[in-house]
């Protein structure tokens, strides 16, 4: 059955990074969810304009779609997704396969920091605190664990996929 792990977090928890990482070292395809988004979901992001619970399901039954059509290649998928809240995740976990979510973690001012520092992209600083407060951190009856993205890259994502391997021995 293949796995599809969600690489969740607010905005500038480094979940790019991460995903890219982990389906290297586990040889999956990675799919970044902001390549999903419509040009109307960048255009008011890029204005500070937080988006509501309309612009996002169909960006999320596309994200579904992708996994599921993985899944029926036979392959699991690592992708990089926000999936604040249950609700999101709910249409993530219709995808065909089972779904794990790896909750990326960060300091408030370290995610800012991060977001202020990258150039071009939609994404600003100011609207972290509209994702803080959207946040629905991950529940007793969902599949996933918690990493705290804080120091050098390599030793977060080696700690991750240790853990992963433990929770999830048949994956890559």
């Amino acid at each position: 059955m293949p796995t599809h792990l969600v690489v969740m977090g607010v905005a500038g928890t480094g979940k790019t990074t991460v995903a890219e990482r982990l389906a290297g070292i586990l040889g999956l395809p990675m799919a970044e969810g902001d390549d999903f988004h419509p040009g109307s979901n960048r255009d008011k992001m890029s204005a500070g304009i937080p988006l509501v619970d309309d612009d996002r399901w169909p960006w999320l039954r596309a994200l579904r779609d992708w996994m599921s059509a993985r899944a029926g290649e036979g392959s699991s998928t690592v992708v990089a997704c926000s999936a604040l809240r249950v609700a999101y995740r709910d249409v993530l976990r219709e995808a065909d396969g089972d779904v794990f979510f790896v909750h990326l973690v960060l300091p408030a001012a370290e995610s800012l920091d991060r977001l202020e520092a990258r150039p071009g992209h939609f994404m600003k600083g100011g609207m972290l605190d509209s994702q803080l407060a959207t946040l629905e951190p991950l529940g007793a009856g969902e599949a996933g664990l918690e990493v705290v993205n804080t120091g050098d890259p390599d030793d977060v994502v080696a700690d991750a996929v240790a853990r992963l391997r433990a929770l999830l021995p048949d994956l890559g």
